[in-house]
This record gives C-alpha cells, structure tokens and sequence, in this order.
C-alpha cells in the first residue's frame, strides 16, 4: 500500500514545506502529496489554499504575491510551538526529493500551470514515479492531452452523495489511471466495481485512525494521511 504523506507528516509540522515532507519520510511515507500554485510573478510554489491566512503570518490571495513576498511569509500550521517553515517553490522541492526511491502525488490547485509542472517533473525525471491530480477534471484534460504517458488521479467526493458511474466514465474518456474518493464513499462495493474498470483506488480525507484502518481492510492502493507514522507502524505490524 502506498502511505502518502499529505503535504507531508502535516499533523506534526509546518504543511507542504520541506520540513514537512523530511518528516513524513522519516516516519515511514513512501509518497509525498503536495499541492502546486503559481505566482504573480509565474512561479510555481507549493501551497493548498486560495488564501494565505490559515497556515501563515501573511494574508489575501496568494496568486497576487511575488515569490519574493512570499520567501518572507512564516508557515505555521499544526506546529504545536514558534517553529516555522517558508513555502518552497516547486523547483526546490524537487532538488530535495526527486533522488529518492518513493512515489509522488502532485495536485494542480490552479489553471493553467499544466505544462509548466510537466516540464520541471521531465527535467528531474519524475514522471514514472508520479500521479498528477486535480479536483478540476479540466486540469487533468489538458495535462494528459500535453503528455498523454502521464498518469492522472481526480479526487472526487467533497460534499457529494456518492461518486456517479458518469464520473468514472468521464475519468476513464481521458485515459484517467486513479480514481481518487473521499474515504466516507470508499466502500467495498465502489472498490470493486473501480478495479474492474481497471483504476486504481487512493482514497483521501482520512482524518483518524479508526478511518485508516477500514481503508487498509478494503484493500485500497494507498491513502493520503496526515499522519504516515501511524499507517507505516499499523501496515508493519499486520505485514501478513
């Protein structure tokens, strides 16, 4: 099972900044999951939201800042003390993490950055070791339809009933390799019925441990968790 770090060990330190991911590695992820912006100034960066409030010192909407503005932002997070992290660029990231034996899930959280981040992922050979994702089917479209060997995973499910056959078709209409669900509409049935449509099945928004464990007893390909430490200990005490 593939034990994705999500924006890192994101519980324990500063989300989607390279003490994060250091940590998630160091507690047994064999995955980073990370989300790629750009700039005002047409940087890639890594960082979740639309808005800078929740996490670091700064604040407004982080497409209208400069890297350079960014580079003097704190990133606090779930840091139970002063510690911080600074929001690394899409570049550095992989200066640090590309060279090691793991995998990578790189979410598109804005339009039109697409060819940029296949680019910078074919220069540091990443892309047999990568899923691209997006809760944004368009994203996907156009990254598969710019590279169409890469491998894509739409994460599904955010506020929604159940996951429609009409999804996984559109999935499966523009060569999609993984879907990606919520982990409250990954049940047995819906991981079967994925598998026989040939996709792969990472589920996401596993927020306690009790959740984890029904997801590693459905069998799933990997899950992304903020807290990898506890997947990589419960995945090697029942290593059958």
């Amino acid at each position: 099972m593939i034990n994705y770090a999500h924006r890192g060990a994101s519980e324990y330190a500063p989300e989607n900044t390279l003490s994060s991911f250091y940590l998630g590695l160091l507690q047994g992820a064999n995955d980073i999951e990370t989300d790629v912006r750009r700039t005002l100034d047409g940087h890639l960066v890594l960082f979740h939201d639309k808005k800078l409030e929740r996490v670091t010192d700064g604040s407004g909407i982080l497409a209208e800042h400069t890297l350079a503005e960014l580079k003097e932002l704190r990133v606090f997070g779930n840091s139970t003390n002063s510690f911080y992290d600074r929001i690394p660029t899409y570049r550095e990231f992989l200066e640090h993490f590309a060279r090691y034996d793991i995998r990578f899930a790189i979410e598109l959280k804005a339009e039109g950055i697409e060819e940029d981040v296949l680019c910078l992922s074919k220069e540091f050979g990443l892309m047999e070791k990568t899923t691209f994702t997006s809760n944004n089917l368009e994203y996907l479209k156009n990254l598969k339809e710019l590279e169409p060997t890469a491998r894509i995973g739409w994460l599904l499910g955010w506020k929604a009933e159940n996951i429609s056959d009409e999804e996984v078709e559109m999935l499966l209409s523009i060569g999609g390799e993984e879907i990606c669900p919520i982990e409250n509409l990954t049940t047995e049935e819906s991981v079967a019925a994925w598998r026989a449509r040939g996709l792969g099945v990472r589920a996401w928004g596993v927020k306690d441990v009790a959740t984890m464990k029904r997801l590693c007893a459905l069998g799933v390909d990997g899950m992304t968790v903020n807290f990898p430490d506890r997947l990589y200990n419960y995945l090697t005490a029942h290593k059958s």
